[in-house]
């Protein structure tokens, strides 16, 4: 899968991809008990908090040239980076299956002609996407973006054209919790950024507008699933569509934005494989893995992804903060050590603290927290080790 650099525009559009997505949307609709003000409010902080993280993982990534799981030896060491190229492997699995069940529902809401059938249909397109590789993508995606944004404005009218508030009912959460859920996302994004900015030409700047863009449109996303329950009465964004005669065009908007956000998923489970062995092909792996996700919309029950994306939070948070910490602060590289116990013991830590973490209500959710005291062990435990 090697590709030649790609512009900061690219990897601006490559974001702008994959924030445009019906999961994110209906993330966004269980903002709505919150009110618009408050709502609107967790979604920007825990954005900055997320994209903050996001720009500083993708840097390191595009600085040494390298994927996000090849950096990962940097900080555990070459065989204990493999535990993380494993678990990656398998949230991406899991993010394809998600975003395809996602997409497939919502497009047969407009069109009915099966769950299963637009599943087939939706995947297909994603393995032409990744048939077509990133080197090549650059026109299709140009394309593309410009029809979802035009879209995606025009959606956005629909819903907000409503202009009167509804009495939201139903379960609330916390401000915290809202918060957390708004950092999840970018999160997630996490152990994927460089597998990009590795191949920008000014990693710099393409990292900085990859963080940005995303974090602008995935924004827009939530608001725009929190607008639909609370203006319209309606977190079926299908139907929202229908409702408005938007029925070709919103088909459009959920197939393509399903594709293109999917398609970095599968990807990088490519990529990501070929860390674990030289002779592995990372396009044939990430087509491997766009079949299994598939099967996993067809056949699994993938409704609610809220465990699934504080599970995400809970493994990758304290991975990208040991990451940050031995590359920006402490200037370390494991990557000659087989295995850093060290810092295996400091992610294990840092995962504990993260469960324990989402018992208690913070204003800026657990990540930030999470990630803070992960750094500062990490900090500690060099330096009592350097006192020794």
């Amino acid at each position: 899968m090697t590709e030649k650099r790609t512009s900061v525009f690219e990897n601006g559009l490559i974001w702008f991809g994959a924030a445009v997505s019906i999961a994110e949307i209906m993330t966004g609709t269980y903002f709505a008990p919150l009110g618009f003000s408050k709502g609107l409010l967790a979604i920007i902080i825990g954005h900055i908090i997320g994209c903050v993280l996001l720009f500083f993982a993708g840097l390191i990534g595009g600085t040494v040239r390298k994927s996000a799981m090849e950096t990962a030896k940097m900080s555990f060491g070459s065989k204990g980076a493999l535990l993380f190229t494993v678990l990656n492997i398998l949230q991406l699995i899991g993010w394809t299956a998600i975003m395809i069940y996602d997409g497939a529902l919502a497009a047969n809401g407009i069109l009915a002609i099966g769950n299963w059938i637009w599943c087939i249909l939706i995947g297909a397109l994603i393995i032409l996407w990744i048939m077509i590789g990133i080197r090549n993508l650059g026109r299709v995606n140009t394309v593309a973006m410009g029809a979802l944004f035009v879209l995606t404005i025009v959606l956005s009218f629909v819903i907000f054209g409503k202009g009167t508030a509804l009495n939201i009912s139903g379960e609330g959460m916390t401000f915290g919790a809202a918060v957390e859920l708004s950092v999840a996302m970018p999160l997630s994004w996490l152990p994927l950024i460089s597998d990009y900015t590795r191949e920008a030409r000014k990693p710099v700047k393409a990292t900085a507008v990859s963080a940005m863009v995303y974090g602008v449109v995935s924004c827009w996303m939530y608001v725009i699933g929190m607008g639909a329950a609370i203006f319209t009465g309606e977190s079926d964004i299908a139907r929202i569509m229908v409702k408005a005669g938007l029925g070709a065009a919103g088909l459009l908007i959920i197939v393509f934005s399903t594709v293109t956000t999917t398609f970095l998923d599968a990807y990088s489970a490519g990529i990501s494989s070929e860390s674990l062995s030289a002779k592995i092909n990372g396009q044939r792996i990430a087509v491997g893995v766009t079949v299994l996700g598939i099967l996993g919309a067809v056949f699994l029950p993938l409704a609610d992804i809220t465990d699934f994306l504080y599970l995400i939070g809970s493994v990758f948070a304290p991975m990208i903060a040991i990451q940050i910490a031995d590359f920006f602060i402490l200037k370390k590289n494991r990557e000659d050590n087989a295995l850093s116990v060290q810092n295996l013991s400091i992610w294990l830590a840092g995962f504990v603290i993260y469960r324990m973490l989402m018992n208690v209500d913070i204003i800026v959710g657990n990540t930030l927290p999470d990630m803070i005291i992960t750094i500062l062990i990490c900090i500690a435990a060099d330096r009592l080790l350097r006192s020794r």
